[in-house]
């Protein structure tokens, strides 16, 4: 088969093309070993270029399945029990996810906001809440709202290489590494602010100096 007839098979949409993209975002809010920001990238970039593929249903199906995945997730931190809770945040760090519970007692709503956007910020967000037991009626137009600035950011995305590129595969590779390239940026950006800054060394005392507060007494 040729890349030209996968590419069309895969932009079908009435084979794979929404069905992917809603399964590939919904499998990776709830197991993050898909890059929902790359599917999502793809599909806007080859309905830029194509006529197989709604733009809006893009940005709808993946604010959908970002946001059944993030509800998913919360339920499992705050019904599943302890071991569920480890098994979703393996990998994240107790100090980080101390510090994100924190942050969710204080700003509630705008954390989930700013977790969805931030690369590894979604998991320790939802974590917080569940074990918070953030109110459904606050999660969930949160949630919401947050699955759709992330699905029209990352759809911009396509968009823009879908603008510049005239060829649907070579366009859906340029959004997916220009995708890819935002989030490796995003959490270099995000470890630095989280990095603590290393003490200032004490100045060094002149021989023959006297230490602070041990002057002689007269």
């Amino acid at each position: 088969m040729t890349g030209s007839a996968v590419l069309a098979s895969w932009t079908d949409a009435s084979t794979l093309g929404y069905p992917v993209l809603f399964g590939g975002v919904l499998l990776g809010s709830v197991l993050p070993v898909v890059p929902t920001g790359a599917v999502v990238g793809a599909a806007a970039a080859v309905a830029v270029t194509t006529d197989q593929l709604s733009l809006p249903l893009v940005v709808l199906l993946a604010t959908l399945g970002a946001f059944t995945g993030d509800v998913v997730t919360f339920g499992i931190c705050r019904f599943g029990g302890p071991a569920a809770v480890r098994w979703v945040a393996r990998g994240q760090h107790a100090d980080r996810i101390a510090e994100v519970r924190e942050q969710f007692r204080r700003h509630g709503w705008q954390i989930i906001v700013t977790g969805r956007l931030l690369p590894a910020g979604r998991i320790p967000v939802l974590v917080a809440a569940g074990a918070l037991a953030y109110p459904w009626r606050r999660l969930l137009p949160a949630s919401l709202g947050a699955g759709l600035v992330w699905a029209v950011s990352y759809t911009l995305l396509g968009v823009v290489s879908g603008g510049i590129f005239d060829s649907p595969l070579l366009a859906t590779l340029i959004a997916t590494g220009l995708v890819l390239l935002v989030g490796v940026v995003l959490n270099v950006v995000s470890a630095h602010r989280r990095a603590p800054s290393a003490p200032m060394p004490a100045p060094e005392a002149e021989p023959g100096a006297t230490p602070a507060g041990c002057e002689p007494r007269p």
